[in-house]
């Protein structure tokens, strides 16, 4: 069987290593854009913070381990058209210029996403960025080393993470966010709050609610103009979000409104002979049973190697997901898993919202370290519908479990009760997440704690 696979990065390399791992046999051709494959785009904040010294560490695989596999690997190639109906792709040699025409058994989507790049007058000024891959990472690293001032424009995971980075390296930061409160995706307003005041607490300029609308630039600074104030900085970054790279399939399989690709649990298309993964795909997911677009590379590896599974015969489904993601910001740890309040009570859900401040473990022990808590829950089922952590302490792990609540439907009496460990040097005889579950028991009355 011929499979090709356009994209390689989380879910291209993913599909690539199962194929081949189990069916060796097979004929596996990759056709990538870049140069490289399999870049770790979470790690660009790591390496502008020196955590990581490397850039080239941000790199799992290479073209040349899945040559070792015995895949087809042509990189700096574009798929510029696909033919559905002919099994067809037409491929660009970008370094030659040459095109051919390659024909498939089963065609892999794994195109990704692209930045979106907001229509403001200006945007592909000199000493305006995007932050989206090794390229990008290297002209903002190789940039920021001269440059004194940086203003980030947006307010999501990578803009937050970017602002630390910096103001950690001696940089002056300004962070310019509109429309929407920090990682309003992730977490609601209290938490927000809190994020915003850490960075600002750290030397951040926070310009919230202010929309960028126009750049100028001169070989030295950056003019942003939004709708209240003019700011002026050495390098400007722009990163409001991701949208599908799906513009070849348009006409030709099932898309979702937002042009996200719609997938059935065995990773299908609605072209029997196309599968795909990874950021152009729509997840279900579980707080909703919906299709929601959630570009995280946890989930793009989790698809490709469902893909792997399946392409040959339908073998496992995917479970959903709840989009469950941390961040690591001056040292604390910023976790969350499905609905925030807003985002369950806009899709229809009778929600409340449990909030809880405890230490993690005794007051007795030498030390311990208060987390900030919200439990999001459906009052007419008491379902977890999703959860928010914050703190010194490393509560990633927590939001794993929340998540797994979640995936099984529990109740906050469930939460409440469950089985967890008990010892001083860990938590109390109620592990925090217990009480936070008591916490949603007691404000819905049914059991006081």
């Amino acid at each position: 069987m011929k499979v090709i696979i356009i994209g390689c990065t989380h879910a291209g390399t993913s599909v690539a290593q199962q194929i081949l791992k189990t069916h060796p046999e097979t004929a596996v051709t990759i056709y990538e854009r870049n140069n490289n494959i399999s870049f770790l785009s979470c790690g660009i904040s790591l390496y502008l913070g020196g955590t990581v010294k490397a850039l080239e560490d941000m790199f799992y695989a290479t073209p040349q381990d899945l040559k070792d596999l015995g895949a087809q690997v042509h990189t700096q190639h574009d798929v510029y058209k696909i033919d559905v109906a002919k099994k067809q792709v037409l491929v660009e040699d970008l370094l030659s210029g040459r095109k051919f025409v390659d024909q498939y058994d089963k065609l892999v989507i794994t195109t990704g996403s692209v930045p979106v790049v907001p229509p403001i007058q200006g945007v592909s000024l000199p000493n305006i960025l995007i932050c989206k891959d090794y390229a990008d990472a290297t002209k903002i690293a190789a940039t920021a080393r001269v440059k004194k001032h940086i203003a980030i424009i947006g307010g999501g995971y990578i803009g937050v993470e970017l602002a630390e980075s910096y103001s950690n390296t001696d940089h002056q930061v300004t962070l310019i966010n509109g429309l929407h409160p920090l990682l309003s995706h992730y977490v609601d307003t209290d938490f927000s709050e809190k994020v915003a005041a850490d960075l600002a607490a750290h030397g951040v300029k926070l310009k919230l609610n202010e929309t960028a609308l126009k750049f100028d630039s001169d070989e030295q600074h950056v003019y942003i103009q939004t709708d209240q104030a003019e700011h002026q900085a050495d390098l400007a970054v722009i990163c409001v979000g991701f949208r599908p790279k799906t513009d070849l399939l348009v006409g030709q399989i099932k898309l979702n409104q937002d042009g996200s690709i719609h997938v059935d649990r065995y990773m299908r298309t609605s072209d029997p002979n196309i599968y795909a993964a990874g950021d152009a795909v729509a997840v279900h997911f579980n707080p909703t049973q919906e299709d929601a677009y959630t570009p995280l590379a946890t989930n793009a590896v989790r698809q490709g190697l469902l893909v792997g599974m399946n392409i040959f015969q339908p073998t496992l489904p995917d479970i959903g997901t709840q989009a469950t993601s941390a961040l690591h910001l001056y040292g604390k740890t910023l976790a969350s898993t499905g609905l925030t309040l807003a985002r369950a009570q806009s899709h229809g859900f009778t929600a409340a919202v449990a909030s809880l401040t405890d230490n993690y473990r005794p007051e007795f022990m030498p030390s311990t370290t208060p987390i900030d808590m919200r439990l999001v829950y459906d009052r007419a089922t008491h379902k977890i519908l999703g959860g928010q952590l914050y703190s010194e302490y490393d509560v990633a792990q927590s939001a794993n479990l929340l998540s797994v609540c979640i995936q099984n439907e529990n109740t906050i009496e469930q939460l409440a009760f469950v089985d967890m460990l008990f010892s001083p040097y860990y938590d109390r005889p109620f592990n925090y997440l217990n009480q936070l579950g008591l916490a949603a028991m007691a404000q819905e009355s049914a059991v006081k704690p």
